[in-house]
C-alpha cells in the first residue's frame, strides 16, 4: 500500500503542473493566475479542496492532456459546499479534449446531485479541432452540457456561476451565458461566438478581440455579461459575495475520533490482493468511535449506513461462505437494509471488495437471481446519499449491486489496491481459452506456444485493465484517494450530499 500510494503522489504531483513550468510562467507573464491559483484563491482559506477527475486522460495523447485540461471539484466557499469547474489554458490553452466534457459533465451532475453551487472558472480556446468528433456529436457530447446548464436553472434552481477569465469562444460561449451571474476581467476576458479572424473570414469585418467580445462591450453594451472586474483577484472576490447570498446549510455536526488510528490501514491490506483481511479493522479506522453498531456508524457525527464485503471462508449456519461473494441470504439482507436506510433517511457508505454473485445449482435453486434483483433495485431506488469506497475488487454483478458508478452514487472512490473489472485475469483465461485449453489436455498434447503467448497477452491486459489508475484515467471513479485521507475525503463528500437535505431522486425528477 505505501508503494501504491508514493507511486499515486507522484503522479499527481506531476499532473497538478499541467502544461508545465513554462506555460506557467507565459499565464502569470499575461497577469492572469492559473486555474490551479484561481482555485486556491476563491475557497475558503485552509480548507479541503476534494478534486474530481485528477488522474482522467493522464495515460493518453502522449500525456499531453494532464488533468484533460480542466481542474474540478468540490470545496467550501464561504462555509457553502461549492462544485469548480477551471479550465487549464496551460493545457493546450485550455482547450476541450474529448475527456474535458466527461468531466465537466460529472462536475455538473455533481452539483445537480447535491444541489450545490457551481463555479465556472472558464479561460478555454474551445474545441480541440483534431478530436471534434469526440467532442461535438453525439448524447453526451458538448451540447450535453448546456442541457444540464438549463435544467439546472429551469428545473433544479442549482445557481451557477461563471466567471469567463480569459478566452471563451463559439460554442462554449453558451456555458456563461446560460448561468446565473456572468463576470468578465477587464483588458483580459473574451467571449464570443467568433473571433477576430473568424469573422473577418465569415462577414469581412476587421476587429480587435477587447472590440468584438471584451469585458467592455458585453457589460455596458451587449448586457450579455453582469459584471466587469479589474483583475482575477477582484474577480473571485466577486465569486465569493455571489455564493455568499446563497443559503447556507445546516451546521456539520463534530463527532468523535475512530476508535484505532488511521495509519493501521496501511497494514490491514494484504500484499496478494487474493488474501483475506478483516473488514472490522478498516470500518473501525473510519468512522467515529462512540455509537458504532454493525452496520450503522457515525461519521464526524452524521450518522450513516455501512455495507462492507467480508473477505476469507466464514462459517454460517446455512454452510461454509466465502468471503466477497454475493449469496442469496446476503443479498436480501442488503436489500431490507437499504430499504430501511430510505425510511429513516440515512446515507448509505457501500465498501466494496466484491468478486460477485453465487453460482451453481444450489445459489440458482435459492433463486439467487431474484435475491440480487432486490439488492439492485433496493440501492437504485434509494434517494438517500450513496457514496462508495472501493477497497480491493470490484467484480461481476457483485460491482453493480454494491452502488457501481452505472447507478449514480454520490461519490466514488477507490484506494490504490482497487481491482475493478468484470472478471480477475485467470478466471478471464478460463473463460476465453479454456475450452481450447481443455482440447489439448484431453489429447495429452503440449499446449502451442502460440496459445501461451495468447493467455500471456489476455492476462496482461487483465492486469492494464484491473488497475485503479487505468479506472480512474477513465472516470470510472471520481478520485483516488490515499488511505489516510479516507475520512476526511468521505466526511466531506457527506457533508456535500446533505448539504440542502433534499431526497428526490434526480433522474426521475430531469425525466
Amino acid at each position: 500500500m505505501r508503494a501504491l500510494v508514493a507511486g499515486l503522489q507522484d503522479l499527481e504531483e506531476k499532473l497538478r503542473l499541467g502544461g508545465g513550468a513554462k506555460k506557467i510562467a507565459k499565464q502569470h507573464k499575461e497577469g492572469k493566475l492559473t486555474a490551479r491559483e484561481r482555485v486556491a484563491k476563491v475557497i475558503d482559506p485552509g480548507t479541503f479542496f476534494l478534486e474530481i477527475g485528477l488522474l482522467v486522460a493522464h495515460d493518453k495523447y502522449d500525456g499531453q492532456a494532464p488533468a484533460a485540461g480542466v481542474v474540478t471539484g468540490v470545496a467550501h466557499i464561504e462555509g457553502r459546499p461549492s462544485v469548480i469547474v477551471a479550465n487549464d489554458a496551460t493545457v493546450k490553452a485550455g482547450a476541450w479534449w474529448p475527456e474535458t466534457i466527461h468531466k465537466i459533465l460529472r462536475a455538473q451532475e455533481i452539483a445537480m446531485r447535491n444541489r450545490l453551487p457551481i463555479v465556472y472558472l472558464v479561460d478555454s480556446a474551445g474545441v480541440n479541432l483534431p478530436y471534434q468528433d469526440g467532442i461535438f456529436p453525439g448524447q453526451y457530447g458538448a451540447a450535453r452540457i448546456f442541457y444540464y446548464n438549463s435544467l439546472m436553472r429551469r428545473k433544479l434552481r442549482v445557481p451557477q456561476i461563471a466567471a469567463v477569465m480569459g478566452m471563451c469562444i463559439a460554442g462554449g460561449a453558451y456555458l456563461p451565458a446560460l448561468s446565473d451571474v456572468i463576470i468578465m476581467v477587464e483588458r483580459t476576458s473574451f467571449m464570443g461566438l467568433g473571433g477576430p479572424n473568424l469573422v473577418k473570414g465569415a462577414v469581412g469585418q476587421v476587429v480587435d478581440a477587447e472590440s468584438l467580445g471584451g469585458a467592455a462591450l458585453h457589460t455596458r453594451t451587449s448586457g450579455v455579461a453582469h459584471y466587469a472586474a479589474r483583475d482575477d483577484a477582484e474577480c473571485l472576490h466577486l465569486i465569493r459575495q455571489k455564493i455568499a447570498g446563497t443559503p447556507a446549510p445546516a451546521p456539520v455536526p463534530k463527532g468523535c475520533p475512530p476508535a484505532k488510528p488511521a495509519e493501521g490501514l496501511y497494514d490491514l491490506m494484504p500484499a496478494d490482493h487474493r488474501l483475506p483481511y478483516n473488514v472490522e479493522q478498516v470500518i473501525a479506522r473510519i468512522v467515529d468511535a462512540d455509537g458504532y453498531l454493525e452496520f450503522h456508524a457515525k461519521l464526524h457525527g452524521r450518522p450513516i449506513g455501512v455495507i462492507a464485503n467480508r473477505r476469507g471462508f466464514l462459517k454460517t449456519t446455512g454452510g461454509p461462505r466465502i468471503g466477497g461473494i454475493v449469496y442469496t441470504e446476503s443479498a436480501r439482507k442488503v436489500a431490507y437494509f437499504v430499504e430501511n436506510a430510505e425510511r429513516h433517511g440515512l446515507p448509505l457508505l457501500y465498501l466494496q471488495d466484491v468478486s460477485g454473485f453465487m453460482v451453481g445449482v444450489e445459489a440458482e435453486s435459492e433463486g439467487i437471481i431474484r435475491a440480487g434483483a432486490e439488492m439492485v433495485e433496493s440501492m437504485a431506488c434509494a434517494t438517500v446519499p450513496k457514496i462508495i469506497l472501493t477497497l480491493n475488487h470490484a467484480s461481476g454483478a457483485g460491482y453493480y449491486a454494491m452502488a457501481g458508478q452505472g447507478f449514480d452514487p454520490h461519490f466514488s472512490f477507490a484506494w490504490p489496491t482497487a481491482r475493478i473489472g468484470v472478471m480477475e485475469g485467470d478466471s478471464a483465461v478460463q473463460a476465453v481459452h479454456g475450452p481450447e485449453l481443455a482440447k489439448y489436455k484431453d489429447g495429452g498434447q503440449p499446449v502451442p506456444e502460440e496459445l501461451e503467448a495468447r493467455i500471456e497477452q489476455t492476462r496482461s491486459d487483465y492486469e492494464r485493465w484491473l488497475d485503479a489508475r487505468y479506472a480512474a484515467a477513465r472516470g470510472h471513479l471520481d478520485a483516488l484517494i490515499d488511505p489516510l485521507e479516507t475520512r476526511r475525503v468521505l466526511a466531506f463528500a457527506f457533508e456535500a450530499a446533505a448539504a440542502h437535505g433534499h431526497r428526490e431522486h434526480l433522474a426521475l425528477e430531469v425525466l
